[in-house]
Formats: structure tokens, C-alpha cells, sequence
């Protein structure tokens, strides 16, 4: 299963001065998903599911097992059908909003026949953007994001970390409006995902594209996010919307601090009263 899913194949520089009076208008920067519904082989696992999410922001996805939390983005990120519902990006629909996804397995992501820089390339190149064109987009990314290893290497000779820095810089070579991360570090050893997480920030940091993460680490939800959305066992609702009011980056200083413990011990005491909900 391969890294990149955009939806949306035309640029934002091809359409100045091509746009309506009607798209012209402002519009809502929320994620908004109304009346989400999904069952599997009976099973419900939303039903009439709504909510609002700011644009622009980091959010984390946490919650008991199975309660769906890889399902949700799958649902709202179009890789999986809704029974139903409606999902709008800042407005905007599925298709007409460019979206990038990380999935878990970086081993099965990239191409292990072409090099790690090619891999990056690649959905510039199905998208048929010119090479030169190509090249500078894939040099610009590069100079925000220092990256400590040989990017001319294949992916079979590289480490799981550095394989999955370039799914991620395989997703933002896209510039997507949203970007999904489906618990990328769950494969890492500890060194490599402390790694991983400061360069997530850094990325986030720099670029500010509206980002989902499912991880089943609540220290890692809380440090990566703006907002954590702890979900409830099945059929899923939103417990709660936890807000994560620390400076950025979340160093040890902040991970270590009183006011991360006591959102930490906040989130965890609300995700044990859903564990134990019969």
C-alpha cells in the first residue's frame, strides 16, 4: 500500500485568476464531518457521528482498542465508503481537497526497486508535473527539512526511521491541505520514535498543513497534538476534545512539566472510565 493518496489533481497555482465568483467567497476553516455512519459485518462502529475540527491545526486520535480510530480517518480521508454522512474540508468536499496518508508499514510504503529520492518524486510524477518543475519543488522540501541520511540510497538499505521520514516527505511533496498519519511509529524501536516525533513537529512547525495522527501512545498523542479528540468504545462517540495549550516544540523540558503530567493524567483517567464502560 503505497504513502500518497491525493485526491485532488490540479494545483492551486494553475486556478489564480480561473476561480468563480462562488468559490472566491470565504470559507469555513473546519474539518466538519456530519452524520457519520460505518458498520463492518454487523458491527456498528459509528452512527450519526459529528464533529468539528479547526484547520490548520495538529490534532491526535486516541481511544480504547477497536473503538476505530484508523477507521475514522479512513472514513473521512475517502479510503474507506461512509454508509453515511458528509465530511468538508474548509468548506470543501473529499475530492476537491488534496489529501496525503502515512500509513503504519513503511516496509510495504515505498518502492524498494527505485531510490529514496525517487520515491519522494513519484506522485509529482503521476500527477504530471513537468521534471524541472519536479525538481524544484523536491529541492525546496528538502532545504526546510534537514534530512541526516543518503537520500540516493534504496529504501531496503535505509533504517525504519529513515524509511518512514521518506514516506512522510513522499506524502508533503504534494503540499496537501491535510495530512493523515496512521500510527507511523508503531513499528519504530523508542531512540528512532523520540527521533521521529521532533521531526513531526519540526515538519508541522514549518508548514502548518492541517494533520490527523492515530497513535495508541498517549504521551505521543499529547505531545504532537493542539487538540486530542479521546474517542469511546463502540459505537463511537467523542468523549472529549482535550486541548493542548503547551509552546512549541514539546522538548523534554515541556514533556516532563507539570502542565504536560497533569493533561497526561487527565487524558488517562478519562480513557479508563471508557475502558471500564460496559
Amino acid at each position: 500500500m503505497g504513502t500518497i493518496v491525493s485526491i485532488r489533481t490540479d494545483w492551486p497555482a494553475a486556478e489564480v485568476g480561473e476561480m468563480s465568483s462562488e468559490q472566491r467567497k470565504p470559507r469555513q476553516a473546519y474539518l466538519t464531518v456530519r452524520g457519520l455512519a460505518k458498520k463492518f459485518q454487523g458491527t456498528t462502529i459509528y452512527q450519526s457521528f459529528s464533529i468539528d475540527l479547526p484547520m490548520g491545526k495538529f490534532v491526535s486520535i486516541f481511544g480504547p482498542n477497536g473503538c476505530g480510530k484508523s477507521t475514522f480517518i479512513n472514513l473521512i480521508s475517502g479510503l474507506t465508503p461512509m454508509d453515511a454522512g458528509e465530511v468538508l474540508y474548509d468548506g470543501q468536499t473529499i475530492r476537491d481537497t488534496r489529501i496525503s496518508y502515512v500509513f503504519q508499514n513503511y516496509r510495504e510504503a515505498l518502492f524498494p526497486w527505485t531510490r529514496a529520492i525517487d520515491n519522494i518524486h513519484y506522485p509529482l510524477k503521476v500527477l504530471g508535473v513537468p521534471r524541472k518543475e519536479r525538481a524544484l519543488r523536491v529541492e525546496r522540501l528538502l532545504a526546510d527539512f534537514d534530512v541526516p541520511f543518503d537520500l540516493n540510497a534504496y529504501p531496503y538499505t535505509l533504517s525504519g526511521g529513515q524509511q518512514q521520514t521518506v514516506s512522510i516527505l513522499r506524502a508533503l511533496i504534494t503540499e496537501p491541505e491535510v495530512l493523515f498519519l496512521d500510527e507511523p511509529f508503531s513499528a519504530l524501536d523508542y531512540e528512532m520514535t523520540l527521533f521521529m516525533r521532533e521531526r513531526l513537529q519540526h515538519i508541522f512547525m514549518k508548514r502548518r498543513t492541517t494533520t490527523l495522527l492515530v497513535s495508541h501512545d498517549l504521551e505521543e498523542a499529547i505531545q504532537l497534538a493542539d487538540r486530542v479528540v479521546l474517542l469511546t468504545r463502540r459505537p463511537t462517540r467523542v468523549a472529549e476534545i482535550v486541548e493542548v495549550d503547551l509552546p512549541w516544540p514539546r522538548d523534554l523540558d515541556v514533556t516532563t512539566g507539570e502542565a504536560f503530567i497533569a493533561l497526561k493524567r487527565h487524558c488517562l483517567d478519562r480513557f479508563w472510565q471508557e475502558v471500564r464502560r460496559n
